[in-house]
């Protein structure tokens, strides 16, 4: 389409049109209001992203062999693989494709009426197509055989014995987690621009909806002697925690509704079309460990049934020698089948399947993810997928998380920036699941120690201006650290002070750099860890875009920034964890020292002496960058 159409006045012009001329338009003048850039939330846009803006154009079935079958006809369990068979297909379409829809029971035809709330997925040049949102979807090409009709079968012959109709068929595999509600797939043609149904599998429902299920832990203090458990279940009423040797804790149970999303004279996708109930969320705090020590636990209820004996580690008390620890951001989740989603970002699974190892070898006492979390942006049922996927990991060692773009903004919600980045979510979903020690709700900074690490973690989200109640929180906190117990400061947030990757819109806020980097370097800051940008990029010792100082080769080769004779703090972006990478300009400034466009996390590993970064490529396990800071 012309970039006229594409133009906000001309597209809203032709929308006004549309709608006042459809015949099942309830057309208002006060509908038109608040149509401007803020309610776009600027996430990537697909085909399949889009499908929800397409007319659904009359689909005449004249076939009256056309099936659409599913090999899971029993309930399904808490984790399948689901193949999915259309048969009785005269003339196999590049075209056909299958969604799968949650609840069963979801609209899967125009909605029209609902055009602005549309709006907020960042298109203003195509129309609404269905009512409820696609949980993911197949083009049926995805089966190789099924455009060359290689599965061919014979319905009917001559009586010569020539087939006289022959249809095709071709199959699917959708894998599928347990999100409590009942599914569907609905076979369609025309592509995701013009699609059309032509049948529906009927109703699939769960085994157990309330299986307690994605248990994931997170210290509540710098102790290591307590871990709370957080887990999801169908059931609203009171599970246990059993840990230990015979210990047990009941949990407390927490819910959102669509009434507490964000919203505004247009509903948000999570107010609307991305809705999916979350179930309820139990959690408990475990008490009475020892910091450094291994135990074990299984959470549930005798009525809904028992999650596997897990086994976990419990982090080391802030002071003690040393730590161990990986930190990432902006990872979300990859599918484990060839489907469409919402919000795909790619590297995902390659990056937790590298932790899990790294996890399972007991090498490492905890995780931070440092925002954009799941990028659910308002699609609720997302949330139930990334807690799968992170699963191998969160369940063992302490997951520690800071708040992203994509967790909190909304245009209203009291965000700094007025983008609708959250869908809608404006922070209920993430506090929900992921409750970190902070002083209340929506007051997402906290901080903690982990062995020689104190760690200050804020929110670049939420007002962080001089004197804000941040400001004056990040203030207090810096310079409070007892370096003789955690010798070492990292800072850590979701938007960076220092990218090299310029965009439409800035990675980089200059009045946030003007207001919180002098208190790092007033308070010997050693390091800062930022997401949002998706590579890795480190810089030099560095203050108002200059280099205080630089680093110097260890004995290994290695960079070693020395703060023995502290000039200023290391900066480093490691927003590679799974959203597709931003790759560099050919030309950087002189303060950036090492830029890796690869998908990954960092390894650190800290003593009271000395503490060592590595960037460890996912894909293939090798180190693509290291540095350390010593202070002797």
């Amino acid at each position: 389409m012309s970039s006229l159409l594409h133009h906000p006045i001309m597209s809203l012009l032709l929308i006004f049109l549309f709608i006042l001329f459809s015949p099942t338009s309830s057309f208002s003048p006060s509908h038109i209001i608040n149509t401007t850039a803020e309610f776009r939330n600027y996430t990537a846009i697909s085909d399949f992203r889009m499908l929800n803006r397409r007319s659904l154009i009359p689909c005449p079935d004249v076939n009256p062999y056309l099936q659409i079958n599913v090999s899971s006809n029993a309930a399904l369990s808490n984790e399948e693989n689901v193949t999915v068979t259309v048969s009785g297909v005269l003339i196999p379409d590049k075209a056909d494709w299958v969604a799968m829809i949650s609840p069963s029971h979801a609209e899967v035809t125009t909605c029209l009426q609902n055009i602005w709330q549309y709006q907020q997925t960042g298109d203003f040049a195509d129309l609404p197509l269905l009512c409820h949102y696609p949980v993911k979807a197949q083009y049926m090409t995805n089966d190789p055989a099924y455009l060359s009709c290689q599965n061919k079968k014979c319905l009917k012959y001559k009586r010569n014995g020539v087939c006289a109709i022959r249809t095709c068929s071709g199959s699917l595999t959708f894998h599928v987690v347990n999100f409590r509600t009942d599914i569907e797939f609905v076979f369609f043609t025309g592509g995701f621009n013009t699609p059309c149904i032509l049948r529906r599998s009927g109703t699939l429902s769960f085994a157990n909806p309330n299986t307690p299920l994605y248990g994931h832990l997170s210290s509540v203090d710098s102790t290591g002697t307590s871990m709370k458990l957080r887990w999801i279940s169908g059931d609203n009423k009171p599970q246990q925690v059993q840990y230990g040797n015979g210990k047990s804790q009941t949990s407390q149970v927490a819910t959102f509704t669509q009434n507490d999303m964000c919203s505004g004279d247009i509903p948000s996708p999570a107010k609307d079309f991305g809705w999916h109930d979350p179930g309820f969320i139990h959690s408990a705090v475990m008490t009475g460990l020892q910091p450094s020590s291994k135990y074990s636990y299984r959470y549930g209820s005798d009525s809904v049934g028992w999650s596997d004996q897990i086994q976990f580690s419990t982090p080391p008390a802030g002071g003690s020698d040393e730590v161990k620890f990986l930190i990432y951001g902006d990872m979300g989740k990859t599918p484990r089948d060839l489907s469409a989603e919402h919000y795909i970002q790619p590297g995902a699974l390659s990056v937790i399947t590298a932790m899990a190892e790294e996890v399972a070898s007991g090498d490492v006492d905890s995780v931070f993810h440092i925002g954009d979390i799941s990028y659910a942006t308002g699609f609720l049922v997302e949330w139930d997928y990334f807690l799968h996927l992170i699963s191998p990991v969160a369940s063992h060692v302490s997951y520690m998380t800071a708040i992203g773009n994509h967790e909190r903004d909304y245009a209203n919600s009291g965000s700094v920036d007025v983008t609708a980045d959250s869908g809608g979510e404006c922070g209920v979903a993430y506090e929900t699941y992921f409750p970190m020690p902070t002083s209340a709700k929506d007051k997402p900074w906290y901080s903690i120690e982990q062995g020689s690490v104190h760690f200050t973690i804020i929110s670049t989200e939420h007002n962080w201006s001089e004197n804000s109640e941040q400001y004056i929180w990040m203030k207090k906190d810096l310079g409070s650290v007892d370096r003789s117990r955690t010798p070492w400061v990292i800072f850590t947030g979701h938007r960076p002070m220092y990218s090299s990757v310029e965009g439409i819109i800035p990675s980089v806020n200059s009045q946030f750099v003007e207001a919180v980097e002098p208190l790092l370097v007033d308070n010997k800051v050693d390091l800062v860890l930022w997401g949002h940008v998706h590579n890795y990029e480190r810089t030099c010792s560095i203050y108002q875009s200059n280099c205080k100082a630089m680093p110097s080769k260890g004995n290994d080769g290695i960079d070693t920034y020395n703060h023995k004779n502290y000039s200023a703090p290391v900066h480093a972006v490691i927003g590679m964890a799974g959203f597709s990478l931003d790759q560099f300009p050919n030309n950087a400034d002189s303060w950036s020292l090492s830029r890796v466009a690869e998908f990954g996390y960092a390894r650190v590993h800290a003593t009271k002496e000395d503490m060592k970064i590595e960037l460890v490529n996912s894909n293939t396990r090798k180190v693509e960058d290291s540095f350390r800071i010593t202070n002797t």
